[in-house]
């Protein structure tokens, strides 16, 4: 073989390696590929605590191979748009949100595997809605002052409680629920003994999740307030309910 072609050989040889293997920078680029959408529109009560939530999720994104877009528009809503992502997260958004052909494009992202979280005030969401209150598991009904209480960790197996006390004193602000979906698997309950207000009596859920026509999800009552947010617990649990959520089933 003469020199010409020997480095002719060497030269297409490095750049089939090239583009054969990546270096560790593609394979992070690779891993961020996950994203997910916040959506927080709110036509009722609006918490003060969305702003951090919205923050606090994008600084578990970027430190858990996954990227972060919010939104308030239901018009994005579409089905070009939410094929991007593993999960719709509703951050404490309040009242009817999305309008009859956004509900549809919605509820066909759930049944071909979209994964969802709800936080907070989710529950007090899409009242007239059924599908969508199957999906996040329960309708808020009402709430005593905040205040501090004992939630019991019911499943410490899950990717959200894992890392939680198994009685953990905290303060918030406590829902009590209706038209709760007795198909979802309860992750924390809260104990009415260790409060004042309570309406939903032994068995009431704070958090849950399941598989809901085709998707998974999770809700969990808590994040009420910005202090939220900034909690190490508290933050932990909800990045594991979005890792759950995300999965690996196909999307649209």
């Amino acid at each position: 073989m003469n020199k010409v072609s020997f480095f002719t050989l060497l030269i297409c040889s490095l750049v089939f390696c090239g583009f054969t293997f990546s270096d560790g920078k593609n394979d992070n680029h690779l891993k961020r590929s996950k994203k997910v959408l916040i959506f927080s529109k709110t036509n009722g009560y609006r918490h003060e605590s969305i702003e951090a939530g919205v923050a606090a999720i994008r600084k578990l994104g970027a430190e858990n191979n996954f990227s972060v877009d919010a939104t308030e528009d239901s018009l994005f809503f579409t089905k070009a748009n939410l094929k991007k992502y593993k999960t719709v997260i509703f951050l404490s958004a309040t009242g009817e949100v999305l309008g009859t052909e956004q509900q549809k494009v919605f509820q066909q992202y759930i049944q071909h595997g979209g994964g969802f979280v709800g936080v907070h005030a989710a529950t007090d969401c899409g009242y007239t809605w059924p599908w969508y209150i199957g999906l996040v598991g329960a309708s808020f009904e009402s709430h005593p002052e905040q205040q501090m209480a004992k939630l019991v960790v019911k499943d410490a197996t899950h990717l959200s409680t894992k890392s939680l006390p198994l009685i953990w004193e905290r303060k918030d602000e406590w829902y009590n629920f209706k038209n709760l979906n007795l198909n979802t698997k309860v992750l924390l309950a809260i104990d009415e003994s260790s409060y004042k207000g309570g309406k939903n009596g032994e068995n009431h859920p704070m958090a849950w999740y399941h598989i809901y026509d085709g998707g998974r999800s999770f809700y969990t009552e808590l994040g009420h307030t910005k202090e939220s947010f900034e909690e190490p617990l508290f933050l932990n649990h909800l990045l594991g309910g979005i890792q759950y959520a995300m999965g690996d089933k196909p999307m649209l």
